[in-house]
């Protein structure tokens, strides 16, 4: 820490210079968040909580999703452009699970009628063989009777059936029962459904088995919340899908024939759309519920910070606006739509470095930091910095070169295909050349502009304001100028302070024969692009350590039109980009 001290001076010394400040500086502990560290507090954004309206919202179509029989995988995917988005739980039934068997005999298995059990005794006594269980529940041993299994779980059969045994051979016999097959039940499915009826099945089977077999519940009419289970007129149990899909949770049922499996209509819903891992569209158990337990379902994502409702209310069409606490305490109602928003604006920017200087290379900062607050908390090494030439690259800087770039090739290219041709000859030589021009345009549309902003000139820096996502360079001290573009021998050359534009491209070799010796251009190294038009521009213009030369190519006038379009885009290259393109 003692070589930051000695070595070390703040990046500005030309234009804000804070000597009072240098020896309490740790480059270790840069926090530009810190109000003791920099004089810049960490800003928390002003949370609104009041209620602002968003407009009066029209009555949104409600055209459902079409199932004319299978349900297609694709319909149920969440959508948060869709107006009236798929139920919660929809892609439950998307799977093709149900071409899965299982055996069905699981522990909670209830023996039926029919059922097969397999049956060994050994010891005093020998005996093996397959029995069925009888229309009235019983199976028949020889020289023991018959044995009522009807309604015993499988795990208990053979504990039951050894019982019976060993209570007629006492001694010296041992018994093993296992239940083989079970036998089909037939289940009726009705209600919301795609296809009700009749459907085989196995006891074990789960209700979503059974609901699949049918085509799944119908996503228009049918309820996920509300499925009955139905056994001589009288409801066995009631199912909720929504704890499935939330915990995995399923009522183990074991089913017999004639039960019925009763989708019951939906209950009132909600459509949710925005910032939420569940898009969909949610049933209420009640008529109306709190914000707080459909937000349980929807999941918002932590950047939400208001919600959007209209729908429909006795007095009439409504909407609302409100912040994510008044939210959870608002009450829903069915046909409600809601647009979960992150509308906090942002009050912290990051800010990036790069090139010479010590201590971090990103900032969290204040949204409304200017450039000078930053620089005051970088050090450098006056010696290996040229704290003279900062300039800033800047993504929405860019982005407007790109766009000016791409206009001005679209431009040309217009200007080709529409330009007139009053003879064969001449048809044939603009075809050429749209060739051509074709090819320049395509590379060039490659081009990535540098978003470079200007900052820095005659030693002074300008205070502008950051944006974020700005990239800070400070570029490093060199005696080098590099020479490109349409010259010989493209190199980097020791800075001489007698030698002119003409000794630098004559020491890279001189100029190529595409070059336009008329057209160079001269990089500062703050960023700043200078043209040096003729001779005696290059020899008044003075070339100066970390420069960039870069010579730009000449367009054929004796073949290519539009000299002046394509001219003007090598430009505009040249200054966004730093390069130069045939």
């Amino acid at each position: 820490m003692n070589i930051f001290k000695t070595t070390t001076v703040w990046l500005l010394t030309s234009v804000f210079l804070m000597p009072s400040a240098f020896a309490a500086f740790e480059p270790s502990t840069i926090d530009l968040q810190d109000s003791t560290s920099t004089g810049i507090p960490q800003i928390e954004a002003n949370e609104d909580t009041g209620t602002n309206s968003i407009g009066s919202y029209q009555n949104q179509s409600r055209s459902g999703i079409l199932l004319p029989g299978e349900v297609d995988v694709r319909e149920l995917l969440p959508s948060s452009g869709e107006d009236n988005p798929p139920p919660y739980g929809a892609n439950l039934f998307a799977g093709g699970y149900e071409t899965e068997r299982v055996d069905g005999l699981n522990e909670n298995y209830l023996i039926a009628a029919g059922d097969q059990i397999n049956i060994w005794i050994w010891g005093a006594v020998s005996y093996s063989s397959v029995v069925t269980v009888d229309n009235q529940g019983n199976i028949f041993i020889p020289n023991i009777g018959p044995i009522n299994v009807l309604d015993v779980p499988a795990s208990d059969v053979n504990q039951l059936v050894q019982s019976k045994i060993k209570a007629i051979y006492t001694n010296n016999v041992e018994v093993y029962v296992n239940l083989l097959t079970a036998t089909p039940v037939s289940i009726y499915l009705s209600g919301a459904i795609i296809r009700p009826g009749q459907y085989a099945g196995m006891a074990s089977d789960s209700v979503l088995y059974y609901l699949k077999r049918a085509g799944g519940i119908d996503t228009e009419r049918g309820s996920y919340r509300s499925i009955q289970i139905i056994r001589d007129n009288k409801i066995l149990k009631e199912v909720d899908l929504y704890d499935f899909v939330q915990t995995g949770q399923l009522p183990s049922i074991t089913f017999k024939d004639k039960d019925v499996i009763l989708v019951k209509p939906q209950k009132s819903a909600v459509n949710v759309s925005g910032g939420v891992k569940n898009p969909f569209r949610f049933e209420l158990k009640k008529k109306q519920t709190k914000g707080s337990e459909l937000a349980e379902y929807a999941k918002p994502l932590v950047k939400i910070s208001h919600v959007g409702i209209f729908g429909n209310r006795d007095s009439g069409p409504f909407s609302v606006y409100l912040t994510y606490q008044d939210f959870l305490n608002y009450t829903l109602q069915d046909g409600d739509s809601l647009v979960f928003n992150d509308d906090n604006h942002a009050q912290v920017i990051d800010v990036q470095v790069s090139g010479s200087y010590l201590g971090p290379s990103y900032f969290a900062v204040k949204k409304s930091t200017h450039l000078h607050d930053v620089l005051n908390a970088i050090p450098i090494v006056p010696s290996l910095t040229d704290n003279q030439s900062i300039y800033i690259l800047r993504k929405s800087v860019a982005e407007r070169q790109k766009q000016i770039l791409d206009d001005s090739l679209d431009k040309l290219e217009r200007s080709v295909f529409t330009a007139p041709a009053s003879s064969d000859g001449e048809a044939s030589i603009r075809a050429k050349e749209a060739e051509l021009v074709m090819q320049f345009v395509e590379k060039a549309r490659q081009v990535k502009p540098l978003g470079k902003v200007i900052v820095s000139d005659n030693g002074v820096t300008a205070n502008i304001l950051l944006e974020k996502g700005d990239q800070i360079v400070i570029p490093h001290y060199t005696d080098l100028i590099n020479v490109g573009g349409e010259v010989l021998v493209p190199q980097a050359i020791v800075y001489n302070p007698n030698a002119t534009l003409d000794d630098y491209v004559a020491w890279a070799g001189g100029f190529t024969d595409r070059a336009d010796d008329e057209r160079v251009s001269i990089v500062r190294a703050n960023g700043m692009v200078v043209f040096a038009k003729d001779d005696k521009d290059a020899k008044n213009i003075k070339i100066n350590r970390g420069d960039q030369v870069l010579v730009l190519p000449k367009v054929d006038t004796k073949i290519i039109q539009s000299v002046k379009d394509i001219t003007q885009i090598v430009y505009q290259i040249a200054v966004a980009a730093n390069v130069a393109i045939n």
